[in-house]
């Protein structure tokens, strides 16, 4: 039941010229950018810690530090925006591991996402050169791609690139993967990337997440932050705070009417909190566009305290930061189809972690953390603990004589511990076709009431821990806001 304006408290913040609600990534981007353009800006959060998906917190045992949400950050090394932030002089620093990315085969092989294209390309065998044929061309221009890349849907500035990258980008990760590779464990390889969409691995543009993972991964790398993902926020405040800025946490936000007035308002939730939160307000319109906005499949996760590193099979996960645990490119299909018409398969597609073989501070000396995740029908109740560690023994025997102690988040638990992940859904909405571009709706970052917008990964260019959809959303507020001056 909605309440009345007249019944709802005002918080007691400072007059500002903007409000950003909500501290994700997003939303500290949009704020950031404000402030360099000169405005007061204050961040409104609702949680006690700052950080939205981008947090660390102790959820095992003593001494143990995880990433409760987001963990590997590729596109915040790379992002236009986070990139040319002075983070470094406010404490960030980056844990590279030796290689980015492995994919373990049940033939007790892997292979190896490494820095080098030659290197990554001689894991494959004989799909070697289809693979650099592939990539050769977007790592030699990879700021050039990622800028039209990480955009709202516009002409985009290097338009040939774009064009030959989109010609690759839209089709299904299924369909690339078997037409420009001969070998399963090249297709393999891909389809691993790809499952980071989040979506069947035969609907279009799945390939485009699978292309630009592997960009990125031979032009930045996929790092941790060291210390914990919770660094990277205290890095994104401190240069804020440098600014000018305000953050204020442990004040949630149930209505517009609770906020002091305000030159621009930018809200780093998704459509239904949007519809909480400015319901009364918004056109009908409008409102029935929110209320049709699909929701994404959820995620299941599992943090481990562990006795001692993973056991792999094959020795070159030791080397890797980032794990992809699916087998065949028919597995991997099979589990995201499975979870995406609600029904979880028993060998999941697994995306594991272990920042602590490269960031040694994340636990006590000797001992280890690692997480891990699979997907699963949105708002799925059920358990895939057994599931997902079956997946790692399997690739790794004796794992579970590792672990000293987990923490089991469902999608439910991921919800509440972070309401932009609706159903355990963190990429802020499905990114199908549909959706991919004019997200929420062709209006993009602006709500239908004066001097209000939409800056979360629920707007384009959509999910990953990149900043852009804040920026642009700043953008928006900086460019009405001149134009309305001018009158």
């Amino acid at each position: 039941m909605e309440v009345a304006p007249d019944k709802i408290a005002k918080l007691d913040l400072p007059q500002t010229d903007a409000i950003v609600v909500g501290s994700g990534p997003n939303g500290l981007a949009a704020a950031i950018h404000l402030a360099q353009a000169g405005w007061s800006v204050l961040v409104v959060e609702g949680s006690q810690t700052a950080g939205g998906g981008v947090r660390s917190a102790g959820i095992t045992l003593p001494g143990f530090i995880h990433d409760v949400c987001s963990s590997v950050y590729p596109l915040g090394v790379g992002s236009p925006f986070f990139r040319p932030l002075p983070l470094e002089q406010h404490g960030l620093q980056w844990a590279f591991p030796s290689a980015a990315l492995a994919h373990p085969l049940d033939d007790g092989s892997a292979v190896v996402l490494h820095s080098s294209l030659k290197e990554t390309a001689a894991t494959l065998g004989d799909d070697d050169r289809n693979y650099l044929r592939l990539l050769e061309p977007f790592v030699a221009r990879w700021q050039d791609l990622l800028a039209d890349i990480l955009a709202p849907p516009r002409i985009p500035h290097h338009p040939f690139l774009f064009a030959r990258f989109g010609k690759q980008a839209i089709r299904s990760a299924t369909g690339l993967a078997t037409a420009r590779f001969n070998t399963e464990r090249a297709r393999a390889f891909f389809a691993g990337m790809a499952a980071h969409a989040i979506l069947p691995l035969e609907n279009l543009s799945t390939s485009g997440v699978g292309l630009m993972l592997a960009i990125l991964g031979h032009a930045v790398g996929w790092p941790f932050a060291r210390g914990g993902a919770q660094q990277f926020t205290n890095a994104l405040i401190s240069f804020f705070k440098s600014l000018g800025g305000q953050v204020i946490t442990g004040s949630p936000v149930a209505s517009l009417d609770q906020l002091p007035p305000a030159r621009a308002v930018l809200l780093d939730v998704t459509p239904r909190q949007l519809l909480k939160i400015a319901g009364p307000q918004l056109p009908d319109s409008y409102r029935r566009k929110m209320e049709r906005y699909r929701y994404g499949m959820g995620c299941f996760k599992l943090d481990w305290a562990l006795h001692q590193p993973i056991p792999w099979r094959a020795q070159e996960c030791r080397q890797a930061g980032t794990i992809h645990l699916g087998g065949s490119l028919a597995e991997i299909s099979e589990s995201e189809r499975s979870s995406w018409k609600g029904k979880p398969t028993g060998r999941p597609y697994v995306l594991l972690s272990q920042p602590s073989l490269f960031d040694p501070a994340r636990a006590p000396q000797g001992k280890h953390t690692a997480w891990a995740y699979c997907h699963v029908p949105n708002g799925y109740t059920g358990d895939m603990t057994a599931a997902i560690e079956g997946q790692i023994e399997r690739f790794a025997p004796g794992f579970h004589d590792c672990i000293a102690a987990r923490s089991v988040l469902s999608p439910v638990d991921l919800e509440r511990q972070n309401p932009n992940i609706i159903g355990g859904d963190i990429g802020g909405g499905a990114a199908d076709l549909s959706q991919l571009f004019f997200r929420p709706t062709v209006s993009l970052h602006k709500v239908p009431i004066k001097g209000v917008y939409l800056c979360s990964s629920s707007t384009p260019p959509g999910a990953g821990v990149h900043g852009m959809c804040g920026y642009f959303a700043a953008e928006m507020a900086l460019a009405e806001n001149k134009k309305a001056a001018a009158k």
